[in-house]
């Protein structure tokens, strides 16, 4: 019964300690305050900004095959039919794909795959992939 009765002061005496400044510690203003913004001085030679957008947006593409029933697979200039075809295909041809989106439906399926070589879309109707592709 002693040991509970001191476990429990000890518990009650850690919480309140936990909750009360110390006189060490910094004021709240200064611990939240931002940071200023990184100089080009501190990266040589890398525009700031630039950097940031890369680290953000930093995915690998991602290999599909052509899987057409037919001889090629139309390229087109947006993610979807009705915009004009920039080149083809052909029937289980390795693709890279940079991401996905969505566009007009092809059989059902609403999603169009940006190919990153020469900008343009796939139906991903038609393109078979082993892992997740990032969206746009």
């Amino acid at each position: 019964m002693i040991r509970r009765t001191l476990k429990s002061g000890l518990l009650a005496t850690v919480a309140v300690l936990a909750f009360l400044p110390t006189a060490g510690a910094a004021p709240a203003s200064a611990a939240t305050a931002p940071r200023p913004a990184p100089t080009t001085a501190q990266y040589p030679g890398h525009h700031v900004k630039q950097r940031a957008r890369l680290a953000h947006r930093r995915t690998f593409p991602v290999l599909g095959r052509v899987a057409t029933r037919r001889a090629r697979l139309n390229v087109r200039s947006g993610p979807g039919t009705v915009y004009r075809i920039v080149g083809h295909r052909h029937k289980n041809r390795l693709l890279t794909v940079a991401c996905e989106t969505y566009g007009t439906g092809v059989r059902g399926n609403h999603l169009w795959y940006r190919l990153p070589h020469h900008g343009g879309y796939v139906a991903a109707r038609y393109v078979v992939t082993r892992r997740a592709v990032p969206w746009c």
